[in-house]
Order: C-alpha cells, then structure tokens, then sequence
C-alpha cells in the first residue's frame, strides 16, 4: 500500500514565524517571543481587534480556538487575556495576549469570530474582565446571582453561599456557607526541599537515637523457635493436608 504524504508536517515548525508576525504587527505589538515550543505575541489592549485581524486575513490563523485569563494580584493590571489562535492550512498555534485591569475593559473580537461572545462571556465570568463591544456579556457558567468571580486569586475556597435542596420548599435554596469544621491549612514539606522552620513533633528530638549496643538473637530461644515451640503446634494439628500424605508408587 502506497504511503499517504500530507501537505503539511505533523508539528508546524516555528522558524521565521515570530519575525515575520513582528514585522506586520508594528507599533502594534508589545513583545514576541517563544515560550514551550509556542509563538507567544503580547499586543497592546487597545489594538487586539486589529491585530488578530491581520493575524487571521494575511497569516491564515483562520480559527479562534480559545480565550483563557490569568490573575496576577500582585500587578497593576492584574489580568492576562489569552487568545489561542490555529491555522488549519499552516498546521500552526500562536498565543496572543493583552493585559487588562479591573476597570480598563478589553475589546470585543466578537467582529472577527462569532465564537468569541461565548469565549468572552467565560473569561467575565470566571475573571470579571469586561469586553467593550460584546453586547451579551452575560455570566455563563456560574448561576444567577452568583458573587464574585471564583477564578480570581483572591476568591475564597469556601465561596459565600452554599446550595441545597430543600424539601420544606420543595426547591434549591441558598444559604450561607456552614463548615463542619474550620478549613485547616496544611503546610507539609517538600520532599526536594527542606522546611527552613520546625516542624510540629520535631522540638523534642535534639538527634537521632543512640544505641550504645545493638540487639542481636543469640538463639532460637529468643526467637520463640525450637522443638518444643514445634511439639506444640503439632498438637493442634489433626490431620497432614492431603499433598503430604504417603502414595503407592503409581497411583
């Protein structure tokens, strides 16, 4: 059977690719770089729209596969949108990202693939970054009343409200949230890095054991061995088990 060779590689290589992206984005473009085997552009927030444009119309990276956000507390502009976009006919990946703050709202590319209503109402949901343009920008995987964002660094793990469903009332209700016990925090230490602390238990060794002698078994006395260890569990034994009894030969 004849070998199938396709027109394009398994893995697209991304020789040349970072250089000539940087060349048609311009002033446009805030950074390039490669990060894990990726092409990875930091554009500036206000000219997304166009550079994805120019990105999907003159470099063929025809399909928006993904937006995702990042939460850095500690920056000023504490947010990262992510835009993962694929050439179909280049077999190629690029990342696009911007950085946005809570207040400085991201513009929509909903223009340039319908998809990126849904994508972007995820991001607001999770991060509550909010997209200039997107005329839906509606929580998406949360329910209706939620507070907060719960995929901010700073969201509690327990959440405010807790639900159930209540057969008083015959539906979910709310309520606020109510541990059984008080959310521990465990802090164990790595085991490629030592703690530089005490850890609880260890205040009470100074070192490790000493032994002046070590315990050695002289003999099978000390062991609970020996013939009349073995008369005795003969006594409980009625029978040998049918593998041991004596056969005539041939049988």
């Amino acid at each position: 059977m004849a070998s199938v060779v396709h027109s394009a590689p398994k893995f697209a290589s991304n020789e040349g690719v970072a250089e000539a992206l940087s060349h048609s984005l311009g002033s446009m473009l805030a950074a390039a770089e490669e990060q894990h085997g990726e092409i990875v552009l930091t554009v500036e927030r206000e000219r997304i729209e166009d550079a994805l444009r120019i990105l999907r119309d003159d470099f063929n990276y025809q399909q928006l596969m993904e937006i995702a956000g990042v939460d850095y507390p500690q920056r000023p502009e504490r947010f990262d949108v992510v835009y993962m976009l694929l050439s179909v006919t280049r077999n190629h990946r690029v990342m696009v990202k911007v950085t946005a703050a809570e207040d400085t709202p991201v513009p929509t590319v909903t223009t340039l693939w319908p998809n990126a209503g849904w994508l972007e109402r995820e991001v607001f949901d999770m991060y509550g970054v909010l997209f200039e343009g997107n005329t839906d920008l509606r929580r998406i995987l949360t329910d209706y009343g939620f507070e907060g964002h719960p995929q901010r660094k700073d969201f509690p793990l327990t959440g405010y409200v807790e639900l159930r469903y209540s057969e008083e009332e015959k539906r979910v209700v709310y309520e606020p949230v109510e541990l059984a016990q008080d959310l521990r925090q465990f802090d164990f230490m790595s085991p490629w890095e030592g703690a530089d602390y005490i850890l609880p238990g260890d205040e009470k060794a100074e070192g490790p054991p000493t032994v002046d002698e070590p315990k050695t078994t002289e003999s099978p006395k000390q062991t609970g061995a020996g013939v009349k260890t073995d008369k005795k569990a003969a006594e409980h034994t009625k029978a040998d088990p049918p593998a041991m009894e004596d056969k005539e030969d041939g049988e």
